[in-house]
């Protein structure tokens, strides 16, 4: 959460990024999708999106395309490895398509 402005952005040169606050809820996801997904979407409202995060599959993927009418780039990053020199090129690609 808001650490990422403490330990991510200073090393890749950011600015400070918004911060998702997660939906406190009862319900368990559907199978196999990540618990932050839901409020990654509900933050991300009527906007695309690109999200990075260790913990994305397929699932989430099928769930974003369902219920967020907007393009989204849901991109896995190795959690032994961190973000990579592939990553931000694919995000950069992703965005430059976009506009």
């Amino acid at each position: 959460m808001a650490e990422a402005n403490e330990v991510v952005v200073p090393r890749l040169g950011l600015p400070a990024l918004p911060v998702v606050d997660w939906i406190d809820g009862d319900e368990e996801p559907p199978s196999g999708m990540h618990w932050k997904t839901a409020s990654v979407a509900r933050w991300a409202a009527e906007r695309p999106f690109v999200w990075l995060d260790d913990e994305i599959t397929d699932a989430d993927r099928r769930w974003i395309a369902a219920h967020h009418p907007h393009p989204a780039l849901l991109r896995r990053v190795d959690p032994y490895v961190g973000l990579t020199d592939i990553d931000l090129p694919a995000v950069r690609q992703w965005l430059d398509h976009r506009e």
